[in-house]
């Protein structure tokens, strides 16, 4: 997920929308294409749309081409520098094991911003609240948070302030828990690579 890669309960790093970033009526959204789809034999796909009207930010998250049944973590990641994320194409596989694990993101894609699950402003990675794929492997996800709560946790823990939306990308993570992957498909420490293996990323686009 989101890396400064040290520690689990650290990963959420910063930012969602500051008040003057997103205007009412200007949703952004990602479009979520494959990652390891040629060695897990499935295409994870989908949009991820973030909205903010009265204060409040929507996300909304439909995928299909999951893994049934497993709960699949979902966040967006970003640099707290001003760059520009970007997602990882197969070039990221640097240990050349044909698998672009979560370490081999960081470099493109930076570190985890915004967890996706039933408390985004909790800041909390490790939890049981993100979706779960049903029978036919699809996401559906819905949360909507104050943005004043979320900014003012961002601030409080990470020190970020009025953070680009649209310098930001999405991931999807996480296989079948039966899924057999090499010792070299690396993760968070004690954290299995079943859960954190980027399946999906999408860079996050305004529309007008």
């Amino acid at each position: 997920m989101a890396l400064p890669i040290k520690c689990f309960g650290t990963l959420l790093a910063a930012a969602v929308l500051s008040a003057g970033t997103a205007q009412a009526g200007d949703p952004y959204v990602a479009e979520l294409q494959p990652l390891n789809a040629d060695k897990l034999g499935r295409s994870a796909e989908g949009t991820a749309t973030l909205e903010v009207r009265d204060g409040r930010l929507t996300i909304s998250v439909q995928a299909s081409g999951t893994a049934p049944g497993t709960m699949h973590l979902q966040h967006y990641h970003g640099f707290t520098t001003g760059k520009d994320a970007g997602c990882p194409g197969t070039d990221a596989d640097t240990n050349g094991d044909g698998y672009v694990d979560l370490l081999e993101t960081e470099p493109m894609a930076g570190t985890t911003l915004v967890p996706f699950h039933g408390s985004p402003a909790s800041l909390k990675i490790a939890t049981h609240s993100y979706p779960t794929a049903d029978s036919d492997g699809r996401i559906r996800y819905e949360q909507t948070v104050a943005m004043d709560e979320l900014e003012s946790a961002l601030e409080r823990e990470h020190d970020v302030s009025d953070v680009d939306f649209d310098k930001r990308v999405v991931f999807l993570h996480g296989t079948a828990k039966s899924a057999s992957l090499p010792d070299s498909v690396r993760s968070l420490p004690g954290v299995p690579a079943q859960v954190t293996l980027p399946i999906a990323c999408g860079e996050i686009r305004q529309t007008r």
